[in-house]
C-alpha cells in the first residue's frame, strides 16, 4: 500500500511512465503548484519549498530503491516538486508568461547539466535525485531574475 503510493507520487502519477520526455511531462504537474505558491509571501514561499525538499528527498529516494536504484527517467517527483523554486518571490501578476520561460529555463538546465548538476547526481539515494532538479531551477531562477532586473534598468536609462 505504502510502496504503491510512494511510486505513484514519484512517477508523477504515471507521468513519469511515458516513453518520451518523462521529465518534462512530470514537470507538468510543478506548474499548478509554482502558480499556487506564488499566491503566498515570499518568506511563506521559502518555507513551502523547504517543505518540498524535505518530501522529495524521502520521497524519491524510496520510489528510486523500489523502482530498481538510481535516477531513473521514471522518477519525476524531484521535477515537479524542485520546479517552484525557479519561480520563487517573482511577481507574475502582471507578467504570466515568466512561468513558462521558467519551465522552458529550468529543462533546460536540468537536461544539460551544467556543473555542479552533473556532480550532484553522483551523490546517491534521494538526496543526489533531489540536488540537481534544486540546482537547474536556481540557475533558471537566476537567468530570470537577472533578466528582470536588466528589463527595469533599461526602462529607467532616459532615452537620448
Amino acid at each position: 500500500m505504502i510502496e504503491t503510493m510512494v511510486v505513484q507520487l514519484a512517477t508523477g502519477f504515471g507521468l513519469g511512465l511515458l516513453p518520451y520526455m518523462p521529465g518534462t511531462f512530470g514537470s507538468l504537474l510543478g506548474l499548478p503548484l509554482a502558480w499556487w505558491l506564488l499566491s503566498h509571501p515570499p518568506i511563506r514561499q521559502a518555507l513551502i519549498l523547504v517543505m518540498l525538499l524535505v518530501i522529495a528527498v524521502p520521497l524519491c529516494h524510496w520510489a528510486a530503491r523500489w523502482q530498481g536504484g538510481g535516477d531513473s527517467p521514471q522518477i519525476v517527483a524531484d521535477e515537479y516538486l524542485m520546479f517552484p523554486v525557479s519561480v520563487i518571490g517573482l511577481a507574475l501578476t502582471r507578467r504570466p508568461w515568466i512561468l513558462v520561460i521558467a519551465f522552458l529555463l529550468f529543462r533546460l538546465f536540468d537536461a544539460i547539466k551544467l556543473p555542479p548538476l552533473n556532480l550532484l547526481e553522483a551523490l546517491g539515494g534521494g538526496i543526489g535525485i533531489v540536488l540537481d532538479d534544486l540546482m537547474a531551477a536556481v540557475y533558471a531562477w537566476i537567468v530570470i531574475a537577472v533578466g528582470n532586473a536588466l528589463c527595469r534598468w533599461t526602462a529607467k536609462k532616459d532615452p537620448l
